[in-house]
Parts: C-alpha cells; structure tokens; sequence
C-alpha cells in the first residue's frame, strides 16, 4: 500500500517532465495508458548559421509498474502467474488489479504520474542524436484515440475536442509523424517484414450478441505509436550491452520449407507454367499467401540468449513499453534499474531468469488461442443469425474431412464436409466460391457451409 506522501517524495526525486507537451494515443474504447509521447522543438547549436536546422526532443513514457509492485509480493506473484492481459470479445481479464492499471500505473491525462522514460534527441531526417533513460514524472495534456490522432495528421485544421490548445497537438502530431515514415522506411529498407492484418472487431448489443463484424486497419496514427515504441524497446535492449542476463525478445528465422512452399503457391498463381489458377479472382489469393506466409514464420518469444528478431530486422530488441499488461516488461524495467539507473543488486540468476522468459512465453501462447477462440465462438453466434443465406468466400484450407471456407465480408471461417464435395482435388487455396451457411455451433465454435 502506497500513501501520497510516498508518492510525493518520490516525484521530487525523478526527472520532472510535467510541463513539456506529453499526450497518449490509445483504442477508443481503452482504460489502461501505458505509454505516451512528448514532444518539444529544441534549438540547435547552429541556429544562428542555419535556421532550417531543427532537432526534437521526443520522449517515450511508461507507466512505471515496477515503483507499485514490487517482487515477492502477492501482486507480484498473481501477475507473474497470468504473465499477461487476456483480450476477449467481450471483456479483458488484467495481469495487475483495476486499481493498478486503470488508475494508479494508467497515464489518465491531467495527473500526475511515475514513468520509466526514454527520452531522444533527433534530427528532421529522424536520426537518434542522443537519447537518456531515466526514472521522470509526467503529466498527460490529452487523450487521443486512433481515430483523432489520424483526423489532425491528415487534416490542416484538425482539432479535438475539449482541447484548449488543438494547434500544440497538430504541430506535435505532423511532426511526428513525419519521422515515423522516415524510421518506417528504414526499417522496412534493412529487411523488415511487413506483414499488416486487420483487427476483426464486433458491436455487440445489450446482451453481449454480435450483431455486426467490422475491420480496423492500421493507420498512420498507428504506426507513428508503433514506430516510437519499437524504438524505445530496442534501444533499451542494446543499451543493456552484451554479457548481462537480460529479457530479450527474440524471432527466429522463418521454416525454409514452409517459405518455399509460398513461392511455389505464388509461381503457379502466376500462370507462368500456364497453370490452371491464373485468371481468377485474385483476393482471395493474396489473403492465402498472406496466410502461408504468417505460417511459415517461427513465433517471437522470451530468452536471455539474444538471437536477434528476424521478423523486425534488429539485432537487440526487447518489450519495455507495456509493463501494465505484460509481465516481460515488468522484468525488464526491474533489470533497467540494476544495469542502468542504479545497480542496485537483482538476485535472479540467468538460469533462473529463463525459467521466467519459459513460462512467460507459454502464458502468451495460451492468451493468444483464447483470444482467437473468443474471436471464434463470437463469429459463430454473429452468422447464427444468417443461417440460409448465399455468401460468397474462398477456400482457406484443404483437409482430408474436407475444405475450410473464409467469407469475403466477414471473413468467418466454416468448412464444407468432405462429404458435401465430389472431387476435392479440383480445388486449391484461393479459389473463389460462393457457400450457403447451413449450421453454427456456438458451443463449439464451429461453422458449417455447403456449396451454393
């Protein structure tokens, strides 16, 4: 239990960035802020000379999670047993109690909060000149979502409301965003993948029934948010130097067998053995490679032994930037203590340490099908209203029971049982077909299509 006076004494002895321009951009529909950005136009030493010379201040700022939980408490204990937030359909289930990561830890806009910062210094051309981590106190200006954010960078005049001063936040966001293109571009540049999905979302009605599936695409606004914290994890994780037991976040090299089955799928689509595929449809191809390429990548987890992160080309990369919903990141602020603010002592060995990554590892493995299963069991009570209807869609899957169908509009997946096909060898990935829905377990979570 901590008293305001704790916290008050605490605050005199950070870094007190209250009175820069900080803000937070975050899902509408969001409650826990665990990041957000200032921003302040510095002067450079050749002003004088060159007055197209212009620098940033650009701070990353993360709730600091490790100030309130503290080890071997029973806080602490719960949220390493969860090792992350679960995020269902209908409701999300934290790693940390509502008092923590709603109020306390979430950086809620005019109060005051304890962060754990990486603050950098760049140029126009968004080359880091200098950067500092540390332990700050801030305090939010405003509470953007994705949709705001995106309305002030594609608009001349956007302003939002409620805010007393929107040409602060229009100058902060163009700017920004101006150098997440250029970080963008050099990432994608050094081999980078970039694979981007739409989020499937739903409304649900009073009783928690879907009655309608809608797509959110990433954005400009996203990626300005997913540009600066993909930098504040990796400089963070080089920072730490070599030789140290640390949490990296690690990406392996993609199956070379799995990879070559993709370029076969895509010379045959594109007819240049004069294959049977080229001409049709083309969508449902695309998301079909799309999928085999996603399956032929190997899975991000946690170690202490850095292989690098192939899908996002950097050699050191770690999760620093979300400690209110993944306990990784909690593990990472406690070592940012030990190798760079203070060197207080952490007891854990790198063994021990492993055993940590392991388990957290599996805990978001196991986070992840629940997610996809809520996803799953909403779909099939979303189409249980449709049953009879003609939709059109393409086959996603080839199985000895049969074929797996995804819908063109909402992108729900059923199967034909192979009992409904006369010959299944005709049909390959991509095809277009047009299906009529013909049963929906939500038990189960399973759809039944057959051909229409």
């Amino acid at each position: 239990m901590f008293l305001i006076d704790d916290i008050q004494k605490e605050i005199i002895r950070r870094r007190d960035m209250r009175d820069v321009f900080t803000f937070t951009i975050d899902p509408a529909d969001a409650k826990d802020f665990d990041d957000a950005i200032s921003f302040e136009v510095i002067k450079s030493p050749d002003d004088s000379i060159n007055d197209q010379t212009v620098n940033y201040q650009i701070g990353v700022h993360i709730a600091d999670v490790s100030f309130y939980v503290r080890p071997d408490t029973d806080v602490d204990d719960e949220a390493y047993r969860r090792g992350t937030s679960v995020y269902l359909v209908d409701r999300v289930i934290p790693m940390l109690p509502e008092e923590l990561c709603n109020d306390k830890c979430s950086l809620r806009p005019n109060e005051d909060k304890l962060c754990m910062s990486v603050i950098f210094t760049m140029d126009s051309e968004a080359r880091v000149l200098k950067h500092k981590i540390c332990r700050t106190v801030i305090r939010s200006n405003a509470r953007l979502n994705y949709d705001e954010a995106q309305e002030i960078i594609m608009s001349p005049g956007g302003i939002v409301d409620g805010e007393a001063n929107p040409d602060r936040i229009q100058t902060a966001l163009k700017a920004l965003n101006a150098l997440a293109l250029k970080l963008r571009a050099a990432r994608l540049a050094n081999g980078a993948l970039a694979i981007e999905q739409d989020e499937m979302r739903f409304h649900l009605d009073e009783n928690g029934h879907p009655t309608d599936i809608y797509f959110e695409r990433p954005n400009e606004a996203h990626h300005l948010i997913e540009e600066f914290m993909l930098l504040a994890n990796r400089t963070v994780a080089t920072s730490v130097g070599s030789g140290k037991p640390f949490v990296y976040r690690v990406h392996d090299l993609p199956d070379a067998d799995k990879l070559a089955e993709v370029e076969q799928f895509k010379h045959r689509y594109s007819g240049k053995s004069g294959s049977r595929y080229a001409g049709r449809s083309t969508e449902g191809f695309k998301r079909a490679i799309e999928m085999l390429t996603i399956r032929a990548q190997s899975k991000a987890v946690y170690s202490t032994y850095n292989i690098g992160h192939y899908g996002l080309a950097f050699s050191h990369y770690t999760h620093f930037t979300s400690p209110i919903r993944r306990y990784p990141d909690l593990m990472v602020h406690r070592l940012v203590e030990k190798y760079i603010l203070t060197g207080k002592k952490f007891s854990l060995t790198r063994e021990e340490l492993e055993e940590k990554c392991e388990h957290c590892s599996a805990c978001e493995q196991e986070a992840a099908q629940a997610e996809r299963d809520s996803v799953k069991m909403f779909q099939a009570m979303w189409i249980s209203d449709h049953i009879g209807e003609v939709l059109t869609g393409y086959v996603s899957g080839i199985t000895d029971f049969g074929l797996f169908i995804q819908l063109d509009e909402s992108r729900c997946e059923g199967l034909i049982h192979i009992s409904k096909i006369g010959d299944i060898n005709k049909y390959t990935l991509g095809d277009a077909v047009t299906v009529k829905v013909v049963r929906a377990d939500v038990n189960k979570s399973q759809i039944d299509f057959e051909f229409a």
